[in-house]
């Protein structure tokens, strides 16, 4: 029984011995880390975009701001008159109002999903060219990862800055 003891003890170190050796070779993992934020606010390419879309949409947008302002002088000047009017008419002006005001949300409701999807699809394009800049920066580096969005990082894994500069070129 010592015999098989002893035995058994020599063939646990050595699997530990190999096993340590195996370790010390395997190559480590590297990571890389990317703030995608700062890259749809930070690069050219995103402020070249956020420039054309206030310009494609600031006809619009005074249209919406107007049409707002319309619709605050009326229900001002309807506060005002509301006492003085006979019951058709204040029902009459304040059908109005509400009809003015369903015009209003409408209106600023498509605006917005208008200006949303134009905004979308900049940042489609500009993930879709980071997307690939990330891949060569990953294989020039040999990354065996890279993630985005995490609570921390360290500024050594971060490559953020690498992809702003050959996005910006």
């Amino acid at each position: 029984m010592p015999r098989t003891l002893a035995l058994a003890a020599v063939c646990a170190g050595a699997l530990l011995h190999v096993n340590a050796q195996a370790q010390a070779q395997a190559p480590t993992g590297r990571i890389g880390f990317i703030y995608t934020e700062r890259l749809m606010t930070e690069s050219k390419l995103a402020r070249t975009a956020d420039e054309k879309i206030q310009a494609e949409f600031s006809k619009r947008q005074k249209q919406v701001d107007d049409m707002l302002k319309r619709f605050k002088g009326a229900r001002e000047k309807f506060d005002e008159d509301a006492p003085k009017l006979n019951d058709i008419d204040r029902t009459r002006r304040t059908r109005e109002l509400l009809d003015m005001e369903k015009d209003v949300q409408r209106m600023q409701r498509e605006f917005n999903e208008d200006l949303l999807q134009r905004k979308n699809e900049e940042r489609a394009a500009i993930a879709q060219r980071a997307f690939k800049l990330i891949e060569q920066v990953a294989e020039q580096e040999h990354l065996d990862v890279v993630l985005q969005e995490a609570i921390w990082s360290s500024p050594r894994i971060d490559i953020t800055d690498k992809i702003l500069k050959l996005l910006d070129k």
